[in-house]
């Protein structure tokens, strides 16, 4: 899930030219039977504007169900596709109405085209051996913040601001940097070498026990 959002959360932010302040979520273990992680096998994830508009996230990993990486905008006159295909290529297109048939596109990005992860490293290679500033560090921070706002808005069951998701007290590896190669984990399996898993609506305040 984490990947799939960073990436899609990074373009609708770049489209909005801000960050969400809340999110709310649902998500569910479904088939885990032996698996000893805590992870959901699926998570639904509105995130909200200060404007009150809304970025919807779903995201499900079972094998064997409809499968598809892409993002969409839809507006009242037509949608948008923001990108498919993990990005590559993104063939993104906007269609009058929202059906996505032929006789119904109004525009499309010239095929083929460039791969947008190689663009990436073209821009950094560029700006080191020319000497220019090129800093992604605070967006790629925020991208993946606002990404764990989503999962802990799930794990918990609970409406979390993006504010107190930063300033919270919550600790997600307590005493990192005094983890060494020989520490204990912060979080440590059970007798049966289970981890704790979320309960949404019991434990609200953290994402595990």
């Amino acid at each position: 899930m984490s990947d799939f959002l960073i990436h899609t959360i990074d373009e609708v932010c770049w489209m909005k030219n801000e960050w969400p302040v809340k999110a709310q979520a649902v998500g569910g273990r479904h088939y885990r039977e032996d698996m000893v992680d805590q992870n959901f096998d699926s998570y639904a994830i509105e995130y909200t504007f200060k404007d009150g508009t809304k970025f919807y996230m779903e995201g499900r990993t079972v094998p064997g169900c409809y499968n598809e990486f892409a993002s969409y905008a839809h507006g009242s006159k037509g949608v948008g596709v923001i990108s498919t295909s993990g990005h590559v290529p993104g063939r993104c297109r906007i269609y009058d109405g929202h059906n996505l048939s032929k006789d119904k596109l109004k525009w499309a990005y010239p095929q083929p085209e460039t791969n947008p992860y190689q663009l990436e490293w073209d821009d950094l290679v560029e700006a080191i051996k020319n000497d220019k500033p090129y800093n992604e560090v605070e967006r790629g921070v925020m991208a993946s913040a606002v990404t764990s706002l989503g999962r802990m808005a799930a794990h918990t069951g609970q409406e979390i601001s993006l504010d107190d998701f930063l300033h919270g007290d919550h600790e997600f590896a307590p005493e990192i940097d005094k983890l060494t190669l020989t520490s204990d984990s912060p979080l440590m399996a059970d007798p049966n070498g289970k981890y704790p898993i979320p309960l949404p609506g019991i434990i609200k305040n953290r994402e595990y026990a």
